[in-house]
């Protein structure tokens, strides 16, 4: 690790130098590279430095406790001693989780998935507030939410919600939440006031441009229909909606939400290009591997990963066995305190993991 350090170091003197340089911004794109390498850079510097400073105080007090003979000073230079000690197994181990490999996508937007899952009607009104819930912890990190389909029941609920998530990191707090929901409560629909346990579906994918993915034209095809959702006259009037079909994959998407057919056919694009993405991922990642993902990071769609039990106002995530008796200010968005705790269960595997190769 320490060989790695000085490497850093080193590539980050060379940036900041470059960056000293009159002519650094004459390309404005390769400056923009290297800004965003020495940003990256910058913690795992920071805390080397810290961690040599904790060994030379180390070292310093070590070296008086030798010739001290005053035992106030003694035990100062003891306390001095450490300190140094504590702080450098707790920059250790920052570090080791700092120079775990990053993953490349995550300060991407995120498409986002909902669809109604077990439970009829009461399904696709938990669908519904899952949308509501993605949409104001969206608001509370300054993000913006665009739909793309959005498709509702007669009683307000959701079939399926498809949305894009803009924001910075928006992929490395969202990632974790593809799977399936479960809610355990009295629905609106029940009368005789017993509790129903229903289940929808998340599917949350890094937002991929068409150039990050080979999409042939001659694979796809295209169709248009017109819109069903919110719109007024112009839905009656033209075919703006369309639907795509990747041929070889069997993949449709669909968009809805615009007035412009060619804005729709841009948004399905992407939504294509993200979906062909993750067919991809998953397919080097059971080639390379042939084991068992993470717990925290598989992301299959079949798997129950947290549950919502209204009666008892507590949320479960059943991949770190976290509770959180707070049921109505996570419905409200607050979902930090769980996205925290799946991405330091996340880091804890793959240092596991990379201790373990």
């Amino acid at each position: 690790m320490l060989d790695k350090l000085q490497a850093i170091d080193s590539r980050y003197e060379e940036l900041c130098a470059k960056m000293e340089r009159p002519d650094f911004f004459a390309d404005p794109a390769k400056a923009a590279k290297l800004l965003k390498e020495k940003n990256e850079l910058e913690p795992i510097v920071e805390a080397y430095h810290g961690l040599c400073q904790a060994q030379s105080a180390q070292q310093e007090a070590k070296e008086l406790l030798t010739g001290e003979t005053d035992p106030e000073m003694r035990e100062l230079c003891q306390e001095q001693f450490q300190e140094a000690k504590q702080a450098q197994a707790r920059l250790e181990e920052e570090l080791k989780i700092l120079l775990l490999p990053k993953d490349p996508n995550d300060e991407k937007n995120v498409i986002v998935e909902i669809r109604g899952g077990v439970g009829g009607e009461e399904s696709a009104l938990f669908a519904h507030s899952l949308f509501r819930m993605y949409s104001m912890y969206a608001a509370r990190r300054g993000w913006t939410v665009e739909l793309l389909n959005y498709s509702e029941t007669e009683l307000g609920g959701v079939k399926e919600a498809d949305f894009l998530i803009n924001g910075k990191g928006a992929w490395s707090r969202m990632k974790f939440e593809s799977g399936v929901h479960r809610v355990q409560r009295v629905p609106e629909t029940e009368s005789g006031g017993r509790v129903h346990t229903s289940t929808a579906t998340v599917a949350v994918l890094p937002e991929m441009e068409e150039v990050d993915v080979e999409i042939r034209p001659e694979d796809v095809e295209m169709q248009v229909f017109r819109s069903s959702g919110a719109g007024g006259q112009h839905i009656n009037k033209t075919s703006s909606a369309v639907r795509l079909i990747h041929k070889p994959s069997g993949i449709v998407v669909a968009c809805q939400e615009e007035r412009s057919q060619v804005q729709n056919r841009e948004k399905c694009m992407r939504m294509l290009a993200s979906k062909l993405y993750e067919i991809e991922q998953e397919r080097v990642s059971g080639e390379i591997t042939g084991l068992r993902r993470s717990q925290v990071g598989t992301g299959m769609r079949n798997e129950r990963i947290r549950t919502y039990n209204f009666p008892q106002g507590r949320v479960t995530d059943h991949r770190i066995g976290l509770t959180l008796y707070k049921i109505d200010a996570v419905m409200d968005g607050d979902l930090d305190e769980l996205m925290d705790g799946l991405a330091t269960a996340d880091q804890a595997e793959k240092l596991k993991n990379s201790q373990n190769a």
